[in-house]
């Protein structure tokens, strides 16, 4: 099955399934809200790894993002997607713990999602899926804060690290 085939649960505000729908549909139709799963990947010394989107993507492409990120499968929950998503980016497989670090509601003209923020401390190896990522690495709390608003981060990792970097 293609990606843009793929489908979602459709979820409400309070995150209730109310249906399914096709991953075209969800994105382009803000409506159709449905789940995602971050994991922000910190470095034993604290730096948070980053993953620049590849230019094939249909979203954001060639933007710095969350290192880990996906779509929950339908009837899949939040935490097993992370952990799937995190051997299907990033190669990463072994039982790491997993952090709850906050929900987020991604709201804008081309997509709704409910997502969960998890964290994670590891410091490699890494082998990332490079039909899906163009390249990863670490980043300082300095040179994130400096790449705010400079069109360099998806929108949603921005909002994501400024409520990590500075509440």
């Amino acid at each position: 099955m293609k990606k843009n085939e793929e489908y979602f649960d459709v979820v409400d505000e309070d995150d209730n399934i109310i249906g399914r729908a096709l991953r075209s549909e969800c994105h382009g139709n803000p409506s159709l809200i449905h789940r995602t799963v971050h994991v922000v990947v910190f470095h034993s010394d604290g730096r948070i790894l980053l993953q620049k989107r590849s230019p094939k993507k249909d979203i954001q492409p060639g933007k710095w993002d969350t290192a880990v990120g996906g779509h929950l499968e339908p009837g899949e929950d939040y935490e097993s997607a992370a952990r799937r998503e995190m051997k299907e980016e990033l190669g990463v497989s072994f039982a790491f713990p997993l952090s709850y670090l906050f929900d987020s509601q991604i709201r804008n003209n081309i997509e709704s999602e409910n997502t969960i923020v998890y964290a994670v401390t590891y410091d490699g190896p890494f082998n990332f899926n490079s039909e899906e990522i163009e390249e990863i690495r670490f980043w300082s709390r300095d040179e994130m804060i400096s790449a705010f608003g400079k069109a360099i981060f998806t929108p949603n990792l921005e909002e994501e690290l400024k409520k990590i970097l500075l509440s």
